[in-house]
């Protein structure tokens, strides 16, 4: 499944725990790509990532939790 994450509305954003959580929940994604586009993202830009099928319901809920804004492309 293909997420396209629009914005984070956090007030504060906890970059790593949004690196982390991309990470986790991302089919092959590397700590350092994961850091580059949680910079980006917190900084107003749309990222994409493909998150494995087996693990989407626990996948949305933790972006929700990090207060991430997304939207399902696949």
């Amino acid at each position: 499944m293909k997420l396209n994450l629009l914005s984070c509305d956090a007030q504060r954003p906890d970059k790593r725990a949004i690196a982390n959580c991309m990470v986790e929940i991302s089919n092959t994604m590397s700590n350092s790509f994961a850091n580059e586009l949680t910079d980006i993202l917190v900084e107003g830009d749309a990222v994409d990532i493909e998150v494995n099928d087996k693990n989407s319901g626990s996948a949305l809920r933790a972006l929700r939790k990090l207060s991430i804004d997304y939207e399902i492309v696949e």
